[in-house]
């Protein structure tokens, strides 16, 4: 009776490897867009510290990148990312990119 318990176990565990890794989706087909990313997210960061970026600020631009990469994450989802999701998660960064700029360069500050 053991055996039978342990050899479905091993069944269950075996099928389900496949799907758990599939379930995570690979972002390594598009390093352009994960590059960039990872320069805003510091971007972002280096504001804080420096005082340029306060709490509130970097929030909502951390909740925007959070949106690019889940945009990023669905296009990925598939297996295959076509010109016109790059393109909109392009311009997403894009638009990503200039508020980061607009809000270490205007007035508020760090308390």
């Amino acid at each position: 009776m053991n055996v039978k318990f342990a050899l479905t176990g091993l069944i269950v565990a075996a099928l389900s490897a496949p799907a758990f890794a599939q379930s995570t989706p690979d972002t390594k087909s598009t390093p352009r867009i994960d590059g960039r990313q990872e320069k805003q997210e510091k971007r972002i960061d280096q504001g804080v510290k420096s005082g340029q970026l306060n709490e509130k600020e970097a929030a909502r631009l951390e909740k925007g990148q959070a949106k690019v990469q889940k945009m990023e994450d669905k296009a990925v989802a598939d297996g295959k990312v076509t010109k016109k999701e790059k393109k909109h998660i392009e311009h997403a960064q894009d638009q990503q990119s200039k508020k980061i700029h607009r809000e270490k360069h205007d007035k508020q500050t760090a308390k």
